[in-house]
């Protein structure tokens, strides 16, 4: 019997949660391989079992991204997104939680591959994770939303660690929807952001 956590009976999980744990390992290696400080024969090591792990992942691929798939119930899979998607060890990943009044917001907390400037959030980071969770208070089941704008004012540095994303829509106007939101740390609010999300139009085949 295995004590390791880090052991996995594939057998016995559900695809799904494996694959969430490979995310999850990978994400860890990300981590660590920025804040490592093992030595350069470590380093070699360490270098030739991630390129054996790599080539034996690549037995088989899906040609180009993985896109919005669906489960045998018919739900999307958005498993390759950069913000959500399960299997993208990039992905922080965002939760994004709705409430009955339309707002929406997720809790996160980001680690040093998300960093900037020393010890914060990178302001791209910022604008990633609120470009998404205004456009989540104006994407409907079978009714999505692109970005058209989204204005950021940095009022101060997102510390890394844990943070909060909230928004809300403001009005709707035809197929626009106008959203405000925020993040926010212990520190305080740190950006503000202001956007408006487009229904494109549906053409008939």
């Amino acid at each position: 019997m295995h004590n390791d956590p880090h052991c996995l009976e594939p057998g016995r999980m559900h695809p799904e949660t494996l694959y969430a744990s490979l995310t999850e390992s990978v994400r860890r290696l990300v981590d660590v391989t920025i804040r490592s400080r093992s030595d350069l024969d470590c380093i070699a090591s360490a270098k030739a079992k991630i390129d054996a792990a790599a080539d034996e992942l690549s037995d088989t691929l899906i040609p180009g991204s993985f896109g919005v798939q669906h489960d045998s119930d018919g739900r999307p899979r958005a498993w390759g997104n950069a913000v959500i998607g399960l299997r993208n060890a990039l992905a922080p990943p965002l939760v994004v939680h709705h409430e009955a009044d339309g707002g929406v917001w997720a809790e996160v907390t980001l680690g040093a591959a998300y960093e900037g400037p020393p010890g914060h959030v990178h302001g791209g980071i910022c604008a990633l994770l609120l470009d998404h969770v205004l456009g989540a208070t104006a994407h409907k089941p079978g009714r999505p939303a692109v970005t058209g704008t989204l204005a950021l004012r940095y009022e101060l540095g997102t510390r890394l660690g844990p943070l909060r994303a909230e928004a809300r829509v403001d009005r709707v106007e035809g197929a626009k929807t106008f959203a405000v939101g925020h993040l926010s740390t212990p520190d305080g609010v740190t950006v503000r952001a202001e956007g408006v999300f487009i229904h494109p139009r549906t053409v008939e085949p």
